[in-house]
């Protein structure tokens, strides 16, 4: 019985608490977001990889302003050539945002499959003619 009423007394905790999160939010507080891919200044990977195993593969970018957020690392590739690159969310509001310029990092665990070796192309951002900079990395597989 009391722990049938100590459950209870747990989700109606939980319930107020998730309705005052709610309400103390206000459209005004962030009038928009949107999603930015930040450029990767350096990336730490392993000089193999072993068939099999799992890596963690730590990137390196700038976070421009307190408004900047991490949300992902976005991933586009097939077989053993990826790109990879660091999303970040945006926050426009009434608010000041600070330029902070931080570097920051991030990491990704990435599995080592069939391939004999995997190329990531690390996005630095674009250059002066707009074409995309990349930072490239193979990493060979061993048995």
């Amino acid at each position: 019985m009391y722990i049938k009423q100590l459950n209870l007394n747990m989700r109606k905790l939980v319930v107020f608490l998730f309705t005052l999160v709610i309400v103390s939010c206000t459209a005004d507080d962030y009038e928009s977001t949107y999603t930015e891919l930040l450029p990767i200044e350096n990336a730490i990977v392993t000089v193999e990889f072993e068939r099999g195993e799992v890596y963690d593969i730590i990137v390196s970018y700038i976070r421009p302003s307190s408004c900047h957020a991490f949300n992902d690392m976005y991933f586009d590739g097939e077989e053993n050539e990826w790109l990879v690159a660091v999303m970040a969310t945006v926050f426009q509001g009434s608010y000041e945002c600070d330029e902070i310029d931080a570097l920051t990092e991030a990491s990704f665990p990435f599995k080592a499959g069939e391939a004999d070796s995997y190329i990531f192309k690390f996005w630095q951002g674009v250059d002066d003619d707009g074409d995309d900079q990349y930072l490239v990395i193979e990493v060979p597989v061993v048995d």
